[in-house]
């Protein structure tokens, strides 16, 4: 009798073909639930190379606007390339009654209107940016001049490089109150560097027409 409860203890401890066969099986599922759901992130993660939109764009410095000019467009980054010093003020570009401090320096402006989503473009007649859509309009550096627009036009983020496209130091976009303030060209600048998957949504700061009375 001992032998035999000896017996069916051990064949109590012991696994059946079935039981083994079962775990397998378990084992093989999880694995490729793991190998699909790894596949799956890789997939949908975005990749973008350098020149795709969502990725980097390197520009030369010659083809950067002079002070205070026309934007520079910039249509496989969908956006534009503006050059601003208000202490050289012009038509184009000069300081509004509510801003103290100075805008100096290069920006990259999203090229879509913050109404609707509409592209914008640049109205050499009328200095500004104008929306075909609905009539909004901005400022060179993207400043809503009249609405409906809720904001200012969205910025990327960008820096300068040297000659060996190497970054300058202290040339990324400044984060200014969760807006990206224009860059400082440095003297050694050769190309700038925009990256279009790093975007800041422009502020609601007020109608530039309400200044002049002039809003319709």
């Amino acid at each position: 009798m001992a032998d035999v409860a000896v017996s069916a203890e051990a064949k109590g401890g012991s696994i059946s073909r079935r039981e083994f066969l079962y775990y397998i099986w378990g084992a093989s599922i999880a694995l490729y639930a793991a190998q699909f759901s790894g596949l799956l992130i890789w997939f949908l993660l975005p990749r973008f190379r350098e020149g795709e939109f969502g990725g980097r764009f390197i520009i030369s410095m010659e083809e950067l606007p002079e002070v205070n000019a026309e934007p520079v467009n910039v249509p496989a980054g969908r956006f534009w390339l503006v050059n601003l010093d208000t202490t050289q003020p012009n038509e184009l570009m000069k300081k509004a009654p509510d801003e103290t401090e100075e805008i100096v320096g290069v920006a990259a402006i999203y090229k879509v209107c913050t109404h609707l989503g509409c592209i914008y473009a640049w109205t050499e007649a009328n200095n500004r940016f104008e929306c075909p859509c609905h009539g909004s309009k901005y400022r060179l550096d993207g400043r809503r001049i009249e609405s409906p627009a809720p904001r200012t036009l969205d910025r990327f983020r960008m820096e300068f490089l040297d000659a060996d496209r190497n970054p300058i130091p202290d040339t990324l976009s400044e984060d200014v109150n969760d807006f990206y303030a224009p860059v400082r060209i440095p003297d050694n600048a050769a190309f700038i560097s925009v990256d279009t998957g790093d975007r800041k949504m422009g502020p609601s700061q007020d109608l530039l027409c309400s200044f002049t009375n002039e809003c319709p």
